[in-house]
């Protein structure tokens, strides 16, 4: 594969995402519903897009932020802890900034913690002077103790964190936690939340003054309009038009209520968009407010 410069101009768009990992297949679902379709190469690290000049790089999670550092690709869908931890290296080392964060992407949830063994009593990050830390985000965990003033050693592991306490090499870890059972397993509970990640869009410090620009906005504006109906779902009903106040206070998730005809006795066919689950306790407290002939309906895309 060839190495493009950030300065060379190109028509096609590049997003690298994780190959395999928990956040491939999100990632490739939320960009075909984007309207976004490849054929993929035969090696299967190169996928060319035929709807769109959008074509995906299939790689490890870790290379994402270096490739678009160096230009080989545009865009990158990569955990926000991987992002922060090469972002912090580049800091700690005063190399300047190539990448941001563009979107966060509500999938791949979990949390960079701090974990200590059971028995132990959490007072505060002052318990922390002169112990050993495992961890496998040493930039992220050291700009943390150097903003909380805490002295302690950090002990850098590629993998296996949680068992650093047990073979002696590092008194507690500061480790990725989703459900927390990997920590219960090796007697470890978290005590402290160092970082909240989940999978996110990257992409370089500067903006693109070529096609690529024009691709990207586009990308955006869809990926909002498909991450805005992620958990929406469109509420129609009939309603007194003396009602709409009290029926408005009952929607606290949803946008203003949209009047969209009205009828001979006074009632009002009504809309909204309401930005998560619609119970059925929802439904019967405004059914009890005076809505009637409720409808919900799924939502697959919105433009904003």
């Amino acid at each position: 594969m060839s190495i493009v410069p950030n300065n060379a101009a190109r028509e096609r768009l590049r997003i690298a995402i994780q190959k395999s990992g928990r956040l491939a297949e999100p990632a490739r679902a939320l960009l075909a519903a984007c309207g976004l379709s490849w054929r993929e190469s035969r090696d299967k690290l190169f996928c060319y897009g035929e709807t769109l000049p959008i074509d995906l790089l299939l790689v490890r999670d870790d290379d994402i932020p270096g490739l678009i550092a160096d230009g080989v690709c545009d865009l990158g869908i990569v955990g926000r802890n991987e992002l922060g931890e090469q972002a912090s290296e580049r800091e700690r080392n005063r190399v300047p900034a190539a990448y941001k964060e563009l979107r966060a992407l509500g999938f791949g949830s979990c949390r960079l913690m701090l974990a200590i063994p059971e028995e132990w009593e959490w007072t505060g990050a002052a318990v922390l002077n002169g112990l050993r830390i495992a961890t496998s985000y040493p930039a992220i965990l050291s700009s943390w103790l150097e903003r909380n003033q805490v002295q302690a050693g950090v002990v850098e592991l590629s993998g296996s964190v949680e068992i650093a306490p047990k073979l002696g090499t590092a008194d507690l870890i500061c480790d990725l936690v989703s459900s927390g059972a990997t920590l219960k397993a090796n007697q470890l509970k978290p005590v402290e939340s160092i970082l909240e990640s989940e999978a996110v869009l990257a992409g370089p410090v500067r903006d693109f003054d070529d096609a690529r620009g024009e691709l990207m906005a586009m990308l955006l504006r869809r990926m909002d309009g498909v991450l805005k109906v992620k958990h929406s779902q469109l509420l129609m009903f009939r309603a007194p038009s003396a009602s709409v106040d009290a029926l408005s206070k009952l929607l606290r998730d949803a946008e203003p209520l949209t009047r969209t005809a009205a009828s001979d006795d006074g009632s009002l066919d009504l809309q909204t968009m309401h930005h998560g689950e619609v119970s059925w306790n929802l439904l019967e407290e405004l059914e009890r407010a005076g809505a009637r002939n409720l409808m919900v309906l799924k939502v697959e895309r919105s433009l904003a």
